[in-house]
């Protein structure tokens, strides 16, 4: 009498060539020289301690209004720059703009002093003033990503610099709600996390807490990177993707004690931005005073930076003209699928002042 398996089907039978190959692919991988980023080509307008300003220029200028990126404390900008076909840069170069990037650069023990309110009022204003008289422009559009939005918020309430247009994307401004486990958000309203010992002590936050502290928050249950890769070894064009972004993910920067410090007591613990009670250079900086035309970009897969932690400065700034959008991708997606560069244009090109 015959006889049949009962778990016939239900387990997938062992590919041992498939898997033999699929490890080879991926060992290969790994040990293929990092792929290039930032290839676009630029020139150094200005350097303070660590920090350059970078020029893109236009393949054709057709805009006045050049774009100012300033990008997060925490992460490497060259994720603006890190694919030559879906380069936010490139891409906005080829569709005219002429471009600056500040790049914070990587600071040392030696600038652990360094708080929110020097990279503000001494770098990022000055860099801004470079950046118009290099450009020869009456006025300049700031785009900040996530932290980076924050900081040119800040900036753009406080500047006396001729700012026409603000561009923030993922950009935490109301920090009442809190990204990350319940046990950290707790410490942090009872005041049971003191990190200004621990900075005292190291200086900076090394890179690789800053690693730990986005894996916490961005994945609850963390499968590595190498797992993924792992599991699409043979996609070619996933694994392109996977090496830049594997490389950047890791290419973390360390974190000024001070400007870590301000950021945890002043803007994630007080949420002194949204309640226009924050200092910077001795002057109170007030969102109110934004009158810019404002562009505000959100991620809906976002799980780093929430929608209702952005649209607050929808309605704390004066401006006239103010857009918000809501886009179907994630934190860093935006700037990896190739989409931020065309939302940028339709969006600024009418008020870049285009020369013909």
């Amino acid at each position: 009498m015959a006889t049949e398996a009962p778990l016939k089907g239900l387990i997938p039978e062992f590919d041992y060539q498939k898997e033999m190959d699929r490890w080879e692919n991926v060992f290969k991988i790994l040990s293929e020289p990092e792929p290039k980023v930032g290839q676009t080509p630029r020139n150094e307008v200005w350097r303070k301690n660590k920090s350059v300003l970078w020029h893109y220029p236009a393949k054709q200028k057709k805009y006045e209004i050049p774009l100012f990126f300033v990008y997060s404390l925490f992460n490497k900008p060259y994720i603006l720059d890190i694919d030559q076909k879906k380069s936010v840069i490139k891409n906005l170069n080829e569709m005219g703009y002429e471009v600056y990037l500040l790049d914070w650069g990587t600071p040392g023990y030696e600038d652990k002093k360094i708080g929110l309110d020097t990279y503000i009022d001494k770098y990022l204003k000055t860099a801004v003033k470079r950046a118009i008289r290099h450009s020869g422009a009456d006025e300049i559009t700031l785009v900040g990503y996530c932290l980076g939005g924050t900081i040119a918020s800040i900036y753009a309430s406080i500047a006396e610099e001729p700012i026409k247009n603000l561009i923030v994307a993922t950009v935490p401004i109301d920090f009442s709600t809190f990204v990350g486990p319940d046990k950290w958000a707790e410490g942090l309203k009872q005041g049971d996390f003191n990190i200004d010992h621990f900075l005292d002590v190291y200086g900076v936050v090394p890179p690789k807490y800053v690693e730990m502290m986005f894996r916490a928050v961005g994945a609850p249950i963390y499968f590595t990177n190498y797992t993924m890769l792992l599991n699409r070894a043979h996609d070619h064009r996933y694994v392109e993707k996977w090496r830049r972004m594997n490389k950047w993910t890791l290419d973390q920067v360390p974190f000024t004690g001070e400007a870590y410090k301000q950021l945890v007591n002043d803007l994630i613990k007080g949420n002194k931005l949204v309640k226009g009670e924050l200092i910077v250079g001795n002057k109170q900086v007030d969102l109110k005073n934004i009158r810019a035309n404002l562009f505000v970009i959100s991620g809906s897969r976002d799980n780093l930076v929430l929608e209702e932690q952005s649209k607050p400065i929808m309605d704390l700034v004066s401006s006239e003209d103010k857009t918000y959008l809501c886009v179907e991708t994630g934190h860093v997606g935006l700037a990896l699928s190739g989409l931020f560069a065309g939302i940028v244009d339709q969006w600024a090109a009418g008020r870049s002042n285009p020369t013909a």
